[in-house]
């Protein structure tokens, strides 16, 4: 039987899923590893003042399980939750990493609030506004129809793959055919701008840098009992969106965070682009469908 060295058996008592509080979990991650992580994406609760549940089997919406209460006695209540955890997700991030924080409109702004004091106004990095693409229910008031998320860094740099072809999308056509009539000896199509004395080529196929508003990352995906990512777990995000966010901000060679990982989407993700990672929940429900996720697409 093959022993592992010392560093090894840290390392993979790193790799997984752990039952506990990420206030109380996360350091020991860090101490056991000796290793801090360049990506950590939080979907905490949403502070919606409900309780959640996970559907009864899959192929129906019969509610079954509970998975987590989402009930804080109010903002105040959520924020005192999540203020210390976000201090500890800081300290648990490499120089070149970033934060991802998921919410809605019902934190998110004094949510931001909040991480600038914990990380310094200078550490913002920008936001997504993603368009789940549900419909909206409120009748006295516009419809809520995006979630955002808030990007922080620990250092002045941060990992971000801006060539990835995650982060590319096709050119308009009045662009195209406006724009990029040169083509290089391969045959690629390209236009050159002259920026400050300096010549920038742009090729067609490569696509122009996507912008924070993302369309095309549909819930429908992660919440229909008809698609195979679904586990029934509630608010599960779906695959593409987190595909997105790790191969942004993070390499191969990169630790991967989820503190309140749930049904392990961003868990599942990083394992197919082969990430190590580590992720964190209270719910024994959520540790325990992460895992069985996991394990099936292990023996994909």
């Amino acid at each position: 039987m093959l022993e592992l060295s010392a560093e090894q058996a840290s390392g993979a008592r790193q790799f997984g899923v752990h039952s506990g509080d990420c206030l109380d979990v996360v350091p020991g991650l860090v101490k056991r590893a000796r290793q801090r992580f360049d990506l950590v994406y939080v979907d905490p609760p949403f502070n919606a003042g409900v309780k959640r549940a996970a559907r009864a089997a899959r192929g129906t919406r019969a509610e079954g399980a509970p998975a987590y209460d989402d009930n804080w006695g109010g903002l105040d209540g959520f924020l005192h939750m999540l203020e210390p955890r976000i201090a500890v997700l800081r300290e648990a991030m490499s120089e070149r990493a970033s934060l991802w924080l998921h919410l809605d409109y019902r934190a998110v702004h004094d949510a931001k609030t909040l991480c600038d004091r914990v990380f310094g106004r200078a550490r913002f990095r920008g936001e997504i506004i993603w368009i789940p693409g549900n419909g909206g229910r409120k009748r006295d008031a516009p419809n809520v129809t995006h979630q955002t998320i808030l990007i922080y860094s620990k250092g002045k740099e941060m990992l971000w793959n801006a060539a990835d072809p995650a982060l590319r999308e096709p050119y308009a056509s009045t662009s195209l055919s406006m724009h990029f009539q040169n083509r290089d000896a391969a045959g690629r199509r390209y236009r050159e701008r002259v920026i400050a004395g300096k010549a920038y080529r742009y090729y067609a196929d490569a696509g122009r840098m996507l912008g924070s508003v993302w369309t095309d990352c549909p819930a429908m995906r992660a919440n229909t009992p008809l698609v195979r990512e679904t586990t029934g777990y509630p608010t599960q995000k779906p695959e593409s969106l987190l595909e997105r966010i790790v191969r942004a901000s993070s390499l191969p060679e990169s630790r991967v965070l989820d503190p309140m990982c749930g049904s392990g989407t961003t868990l599942a993700v990083a394992q197919r682009l082969g990430r190590r990672y580590a992720g964190v929940d209270r719910s024994e429900l959520a540790c325990r469908v992460a895992r069985q996720r996991l394990a099936a697409l292990s023996r994909a």
